[in-house]
Formats: C-alpha cells, structure tokens, sequence
C-alpha cells in the first residue's frame, strides 16, 4: 500500500475526489485505526491509506502515486472538468503522461 494525508477533517471532501472523481472503491479500515480519521481505497489489489496530518504543505514535496490507466486523455478531460490544473512534467520517452494534484496538494 501506500499513503497519503489530508488535513483533518476533510474525509469528506477526499472521499468526493477519490472516490466520486477518480473513481477509487472505499474499504473498510481496521476497526482499532477507524478512530484515528482518514480512510482507505483500494485499486484491484492495491490500497491507498488516505491518513490525517495537519502542519505539512504537501505541495512541496516530490512524492505522489502513479496511475496506469486505459484512456488517458479522457482522464485529463475528467480532473480538468472538475477543477484540477494538469502539469505535463518531464517527459518520459515511450510515455504519454502528465500530473496532477488532489484539493489537498498530493501529488
């Protein structure tokens, strides 16, 4: 797995874009780390813990997730339409590929 956070609080607005955006399935966390705020996804066999942590500009640091997906175009379309700015970043060769930061400046 891997993990990201978001400031206290804002599960909801999280739960929107990943969720309802991106389009990731919720699991349920462990009930003895359901107190602790965030929650989990999952994408086929893999989960992202979406944790809570105040006091970190997450728009400074390089870390992020990488999604492989099917129509590229249509996804930038898609976070376009719903308010995220795309980046073309370095490009790769043998790559088509930009990025993207979530409400919360996850990477």
């Amino acid at each position: 797995h891997a993990q990201i956070t978001i400031p206290t609080g804002t599960e909801q607005e999280a739960r929107q874009f990943y969720c309802d955006v991106l389009g990731l399935r919720e699991i349920p966390k462990p009930e003895v780390l359901q107190t602790r705020g965030g929650f989990w996804l999952e994408i086929r066999s893999f989960q992202i813990h979406v944790g809570v942590e105040d006091g970190f500009d997450r728009s400074q640091t390089k870390a992020h997730i990488a999604y492989e997906v099917e129509d590229l175009d249509g996804w930038r379309e898609r976070l376009v339409e719903n308010g995220i700015e795309i980046s073309e970043g370095v490009q790769i060769p043998g790559y088509r590929r930009f990025e993207f930061r979530d409400p919360f400046g996850n990477r």
